[in-house]
């Protein structure tokens, strides 16, 4: 709960307000039953009708009081709910875009999204619920049997009796509810997960006809989430009846009985036990409050829990002082010495060692050269792509940009020097427009130079808006090589000075590869290019190449020494061209 206070304090403020409000509302509607019990007890026995009218005009007076203040306070409520969750909502992005990908990799996309979501939703709740029923329903119990004792000693006794017992109901429920709810939400995230994959792989799924085996699957995941949270409302649900039974049977049964005795024997009035009655109906208001709050209180500390891993969660991948930084010899712009990487831990206290995914990757590249990456799937190619960019850091080895260790660079000054399209890339719900400039300073020309050197200017062309025309939701409007070339030319917008085409050409056809291969070398003679591919044609013409197999270069050259001397090499080139 330390991060809900965190939130809030910029609102104490306001909160302060609304909480005298609310005290002041709950405050004057206990009195509404004292003034009953006076008018039954006292004024009707004078007989004066004016006088009832008055005290009638005096409740109802302050029953409108009552909603007045209780709206104020509860409308006071809700904007510091929305506007702290507001904050929490946009820490809680900004920390996750600052993740490094093994912090993403440790979380995963479908956690983060739930607790951008359902998560935070919680907290809200909790927060709007916390300064309306958290103030009034401790005052309705506490403040029922202050009254009550004040009204009658003997008959209150029931109430002090009974309110350590069901304060103690709630309290000990609540401990069993709140660890139910964190698996709820974990829950969550495997639905998410599950829809997140639907979605994005929908026709996948239609293709093989595997729509049944996925609504199998869903309904499974969507089960187990469904009885983990019946279990937890259940659990959490208990003191309602458990309260209810010990006020009604208990409680009610012992203030008629008792009190029928005390009227008949002149100890008490029959207005007291009216307003017991009352008091009774607002004590169990107060304690279903409560209990609706506990549950609140719950769900939010497990939603807190989650959020604040993310938004506490120490940045990896800072800058490293010049000092601590490692040094090269190798002339080269680009340069891998020796590197090592694995996704997992080499540490031996996790109880096991991943497997490498790169092993003693060297070599360098020249500023304005350009570098094909060919190998089987799973072979590395991406990975060098990640440790150049510093999505991660190897284990062993360095790497260097422009003759720093990337360790010293910050993160976006590194970044800009970059245009990249990696696999599966992303169009966004957007302009084309905004999606080839991505929010940097790119001007109308440039704009289209990047879409005539991407093959993309014709197609932009046919459409009325050109560049305005809006992208739906990962593109789904476009085809597969459209998407393709709007990606690179977002990547060449900015005039990069490295760039990296990550299996971007796949749905290309060959001439329209040709032609992008051509434009680079035209335009781009200055910019340091590496691609990634799976067909020898689109890096065949570059001045380096790697062959990789399962992390290792077993092959390095331009085309004509690969073919000379590099086995598996020769065996691609003979598959997909025809021949050596």
């Amino acid at each position: 709960m330390k991060l809900i206070g965190s939130y809030l304090k910029k609102y104490l403020s306001v909160m302060v307000i609304g909480t005298a409000i609310k005290i002041t509302g709950s405050m004057l509607e206990l009195l509404i039953p004292y003034c009953m019990e006076y008018i039954i007890d006292e004024v009707v026995l004078e007989k004066q009708i004016s006088k009832v009218l008055l005290w009638g005009v005096i409740m109802m007076a302050l029953a409108v009081l009552v909603r007045q203040l209780n709206v104020t306070a509860n409308r006071m409520a809700v904007r510091v709910a929305q506007k702290s969750n507001y904050d929490i909502r946009r820490d809680l992005f900004h920390r996750s875009i600052r993740l490094s990908g093994s912090q993403v990799d440790e979380i995963g996309l479908p956690s983060l999204t739930s607790r951008m979501t359902s998560d935070s939703y919680n907290l809200q709740n909790f927060i709007r619920a916390a300064q309306t029923l958290g103030i009034r329903a401790p005052i309705m119990l506490l403040g029922g049997i202050i009254v009550t004792l004040l009204m009658d000693r003997r008959l209150a006794l029931i109430l002090c009796i009974l309110a350590p017992v069901m304060i103690s109901i709630m309290v000990f429920i609540s401990f069993k509810g709140i660890p139910l709810y964190e698996k709820v939400q974990k829950s969550v995230d495997d639905i998410v997960r599950i829809m997140r994959e639907n979605i994005t792989g929908i026709r996948v799924v239609k293709a093989l006809s595997k729509e049944e085996y996925e609504k199998k699957r869903y309904a499974d995941t969507n089960e187990e989430m469904t009885a983990r949270d019946v279990r937890a409302g259940v659990i959490m649900s208990l003191p309602v009846p458990l309260v209810t039974m010990l006020l009604n049977v208990v409680g009610l049964t012992s203030v008629v009985y008792l009190g029928a005795y005390l009227v008949n024997e002149g100890y008490t009035k029959p207005g007291v036990i009216l307003a017991f009655l009352t008091y009774f109906n607002m004590m169990m208001m107060g304690v279903m409050g409560l209990s609706r709050i506990i549950t609140m209180m719950s769900k939010a500390n497990a939603s807190a829990k989650r959020i604040a891993q993310v938004i506490y969660m120490q940045e990896e991948l800072l800058p490293i002082p010049e000092s601590e930084a490692a040094h090269t010899d190798q002339d080269g712009f680009i340069v891998f010495d020796h590197v090592t990487f694995n996704y997992g831990s080499d540490d031996p206290m996790a109880g096991h060692e991943r497997q490498n995914c790169l092993i003693d990757i060297d070599f360098t590249m020249k500023k304005g050269k350009t570098l094909g990456i060919i190998g089987a799937t799973g072979s590395g190619k991406t990975t060098i792509v990640n440790l150049l960019m510093r999505f991660y850091d190897p284990i062993r080895g360095h790497v260097f940009v422009d003759g720093k260790d990337v360790r010293t660079y910050d993160k976006d000054t590194l970044h800009r020097m970059f245009g990249v399209v990696f696999q599966n890339d992303c169009i966004f719900a957007d302009t084309l427009r905004e999606n080839i400039s991505f929010g940097r300073d790119v001007s109308e020309e440039e704009l289209w130079e990047a879409a005539q050197d991407a093959r993309a200017k014709e197609f932009l062309k046919q459409y009325e808006e050109g560049l305005d025309h809006e992208a739906v939701i990962h593109g789904a409007n476009l085809s597969g090589g459209q998407k393709q070339r709007v990606l690179i030319a977002r990547a060449l917008a900015a005039k990069p000075q490295i760039l990296i085409l990550d299996d971007s050409s796949s749905a290309l056809d060959y001439k329209t590869d040709a032609d992008l291969r051509k434009a680079i070398r035209e335009h781009f003679e200055d910019t340091t290019t590496i691609i990634v591919a799976q067909r020898i044609s689109s890096i065949m013409s570059l001045d380096d190449i790697l062959v990789l197999e399962e992390g290792r270069v077993i092959g390095h050259g331009t085309h004509e020494e690969l073919l000379a001397n590099c086995r598996m090499y020769q065996e691609i080139y003979q598959t997909q061209m025809g021949g050596v």
